[in-house]
């Protein structure tokens, strides 16, 4: 796809869930009021559990929700939010696909960061639907697949004790990334490493004592820490990055907060087309995808990339550059 796509968006459906980390009745009458400045035809969906995003998504994408199919879909939630509308994006239907649009309404939001970097949500939307030269694009995301689950991730997973930390993050009593950062902390001064093995199309990246093994996709986790610095939206490759012996769990929120960790012994990054992670003791891996905590049963997971499977809105390349470089230390 162009640098900048010539394709004004006209039709958008807004998928909004009331329940995520930071959402707010005013926050979702502010999106519709910016599409409906811009777009000839703005219609919502209140997302009322889990799944229902998606549902909404696939019914759009085939017109029985008796609509014609949008040009966009904006998902007005967080990291799993999104995670159910690619669901509906990538489901089986017509060739033609909605691009994704995304305003950050969760608690670690990595998944915008990974688009715009800290642009204002105002700003990105406002360039998507103002159209050519006002600093977005079109371009064809990178899906892993899950092949054990059928899962499509969007953002990226991760084995470890930066799951770990989502199940912590239930009982912190704060909001957006100061909830997730705390409960990183807390996760990590207590994590014990697993013994893993991750291999990448088939030659071995690493094995022994395993605090984290994340493969993606997105840059960020938790809106704040760049385990994945070296990741790109549409190269077609999955990224991984494993953190092992004898890198302490607890150094690991402060190293990946500034991308300190790469380079350190213990610490393993790779690139390909097909990653594997592994437990080796038996014991069912601790991971999650996309900010969702997944249900342990799994010892084995293999990710194979699905190369430019999802159309979203991103900033442009020098927009993106210049955010980035002004990120907060």
């Amino acid at each position: 796809m162009t640098e900048e796509s010539e394709a004004l968006v006209r039709s958008v459906l807004v998928v909004a869930n009331p329940t995520a980390g930071t959402t707010s009745d005013r926050l979702t009458a502010d999106v519709l009021a910016l599409c409906a400045a811009r777009a000839a035809e703005v219609r919502i969906h209140r997302t009322t559990g889990p799944g229902d995003a998606a549902a909404a998504v696939t019914a759009a994408r085939w017109g029985t929700d008796g609509h014609a199919a949008p040009d966009m879909v904006v998902a007005v939630g967080g990291d799993g939010t999104v995670h159910e509308v690619v669901d509906g994006l990538t489901a089986p239907g017509p060739a033609a696909r909605p691009a994704l649009a995304i305003v950050p309404a969760g608690t670690g939001n990595s998944g915008y960061k990974m688009l715009w970097s800290e642009r204002p949500w105002q700003e990105a939307l406002s360039a998507v639907l103002d159209g050519p030269g006002h600093g977005a694009r079109l371009c064809g995301l990178d899906l892993a697949h899950l092949a054990e689950t059928g899962a499509k991730v969007f953002l990226g997973s991760c084995s470890g004790v930066i799951a770990d930390a989502l199940r912590v993050a239930r009982s912190v009593p704060l909001s957006g990334r100061d909830r997730y950062t705390r409960a990183f902390a807390d996760a990590a001064d207590a994590f014990t490493p697993y013994p893993g093995r991750v291999t990448v199309d088939g030659a071995l990246l690493y094995e022994g004592p395993t605090v984290l093994a994340n493969v993606g996709g997105g840059r960020f986790r938790g809106g704040r820490y760049q385990v994945l610095p070296h990741s790109k939206l549409d190269d077609g490759l999955l990224d991984v990055c494993v953190i092992g012996s004898p890198v302490s769990p607890r150094e690991v929120p402060e190293l990946t907060r500034h991308a300190a960790h790469l380079g350190l012994p213990g610490v393993h990054y790779g690139r390909g087309r097909r990653i594997v992670v592994e437990r080796l003791d038996g014991a069912p891996l601790c991971f999650e995808h996309d900010g969702n905590l997944q249900p342990p049963g799994l010892a084995r997971l293999t990710f194979d990339v699905l190369p430019g499977a999802l159309p979203v809105w991103a900033a442009g390349t020098a927009v993106l550059a210049d955010a980035s470089a002004r990120e907060p230390a």
